[in-house]
């Protein structure tokens, strides 16, 4: 943990050195909404009910910085601690006892450090609109991953634990809207699955959509 700290403190020292740069804030929302299901916006399956009671469960916190590179690309340091979590029912088919079903609990927590460069498609006094990519560190900050209350006791839960991977590279891409000292961002993150799971079962979203809001300090 420390090596991350020192990391994002020098990101942010190198970017003070910058004329254009700004400071800031930002939290928002890990949805569980991926490319595979967002048929199920349109279905409704997926609606501000999911939204709500993932909010508790699903977000991210931390700092930004955002460095000019002229007059329209700019660079932007993340240093974010993120949390999902979800629960739900999975059957197993195990070779003695048949299909089991057991409690499926899955609770990821990472330090994310994503390395964006944007271009400011649309460029005013008060507003202006990003697209952005770029690569994202992440980092284990003491994910879990349980199998609860199997249907036959006999089954050897151990069989199907697994650990989550200390360190993943991976890729972000979005789009955002700049309003005065607020930054609102959709991005969509390209990473593997955080588990080395020992059965493909149980591979969780972690390709998904995320929304955050920033506040630039200045």
């Amino acid at each position: 943990m420390k090596k991350l700290f020192l990391i994002a403190v020098l990101l942010l020292s190198v970017s003070l050195t910058y004329a254009q740069f700004n400071f800031g804030i930002k939290a928002g929302y890990n949805s569980s909404l991926s490319f595979s299901n967002a048929t199920s916006v349109v279905t409704g399956t997926y609606n501000l009910n999911n939204v709500q009671s993932e909010m508790w469960n699903d977000f991210h916190a931390g700092l930004f910085g955002r460095i000019g590179l002229g007059k329209k690309l700019y660079f932007e340091p993340e240093f974010l601690y993120s949390i999902q979590k979800s629960n739900y029912q999975i059957t197993l088919n195990d070779a003695i006892n048949k299909n089991v079903t057991v409690d499926k609990i899955a609770k990821t927590s990472t330090i994310d450090i994503p390395l964006l460069i944007g271009y400011k498609l649309l460029d005013l006094k008060i507003l202006n609109v990003r697209a952005f990519a770029g690569p994202k560190l992440r980092f284990d900050a003491g994910s879990s991953l349980d199998f609860l209350h199997p249907s036959n006791n006999t089954f050897d839960l151990n069989s199907v634990m697994s650990d989550a991977k200390k360190a993943q590279l991976g890729l972000e891409i979005g789009a955002g809207v700049d309003v005065l000292m607020f930054a609102l961002d959709v991005r969509y993150n390209l990473i593997g699955n955080m588990y080395d799971a020992k059965l493909s079962d149980f591979n969780l979203p972690s390709n998904t959509f995320v929304i955050s809001l920033g506040w630039k300090l200045f």
